[in-house]
């Protein structure tokens, strides 16, 4: 019988326990999935025992040894994967030093892996998504936060102590939105956050001008604007909103700039607010690119938005299983 992998997403507000199986075209196909609250306040303890029950109900009675190639934890930083060792992440309080690698293998005899969020999701993108058949890819998150995962030479790199990547907090200005800690960070200009963040300094300064803002037409509703709301009111040719957009776009053309003069990769896959929003942000990303690139290096490498959509975090999580093998 064909083994099954199984892969754990484990967030601040939900975890997923999802089984797979590797088909021969390459690709992955999900079994079924158990989902439930990560329940913070009630301590790792008590989510360790849910993850540990939804494989168990995974397994349905069998013994994993006899069913299960490997089990693959895809979970937000800052960790050890070479220990196995989930080390304080701030949307998990109270997740110190838990050694989930171990826990996993010695309760069930199968060999298991850890990679952050980013990594995992690269992994996932490069074997199944829009990244597969390429050597060199870079892998940005473009959420609620920015980071990247990196794959080169057929590898996934994650430095020293797994802090490559961490292309949010490259300070792009002196001064700007605050991302990952840091004003004019890349995340400040690059993330859900940090669109919320520009757009609200645009819009006060119309208001303050007199002059009306239809998506935000109030001081009182400025502090609820998110990047949803403006990528909307872009789409509705609104120019302030396309502004703000413009200018993201802008400060991710130059971030994209330096990751391809220095690491010269094929392809560069973008998630979330990139995969909704590339009309956007794509014309001024493009010409900062290729104004400050390496005419060599541009050539060879591709722009494209994620593929596999909101499939990722279940095929991140079994691409950690997957890549153990």
């Amino acid at each position: 019988m064909k083994k099954i992998i199984v892969g754990i997403d484990v967030g601040g507000t939900k975890c997923a326990v999802t089984s797979g199986q590797i088909e021969e075209n390459d690709s992955i196909r999900i079994i079924k999935k158990v989902v439930f609250p990560t329940e913070v306040t009630k301590g790792n303890d008590q989510t360790l025992k849910h993850i540990f029950f939804a494989i168990d109900e995974l397994l349905g009675g069998k013994d994993a040894s006899d069913i299960v190639a490997s089990i693959g934890v895809s979970c937000g930083g800052p960790l050890d994967s070479l220990k196995g060792v989930v080390l304080s992440p701030p949307n998990l309080p109270g997740w110190d030093q838990i050694p989930i690698v171990s826990l996993l293998e010695e309760r069930y005899h199968v060999k298991a892996g850890l990679q952050n969020d980013a990594n995992a999701c690269a992994l996932a993108e490069w074997k199944y998504g829009a990244g597969k058949g390429y050597k060199d890819v870079i892998f940005l998150t473009f959420g609620t936060g920015m980071g990247a995962g990196l794959i080169l030479n057929n590898k996934l790199y994650v430095g020293a102590n797994d802090m490559a990547g961490e292309v949010g907090h490259v300070r792009l200005e002196s001064f700007g939105p605050v991302g990952y800690g840091k004003a004019g960070s890349c995340e400040g200009f690059c993330s859900g956050n940090g669109i919320a963040q520009l757009a609200r300094t645009k819009v006060m300064e119309k208001i303050q001008q007199g002059i009306h803002v239809a998506f935000c037409p109030t001081i009182g509703e400025v502090s609820s604007l998110t990047a949803k709301v403006v990528a909307e009111a872009a789409m509705n040719g609104d120019p302030l909103a396309i502004e703000v957009y413009r200018i993201c776009g802008a400060y991710l053309g130059r971030m994209l700039s330096m990751l391809i003069d220095i690491l010269n990769p094929q392809v560069i896959v973008i998630g979330s607010i990139y995969v909704r929003s590339k009309d956007l942000i794509e014309p001024e990303m493009v010409r900062v690119i290729e104004k400050e690139t390496l005419s060599y290096s541009r050539s060879v490498c591709k722009i494209v938005p994620a593929g596999l959509g909101e499939k990722i975090g279940d095929i991140a999580a079994l691409s950690v299983a997957s890549y153990l093998l």
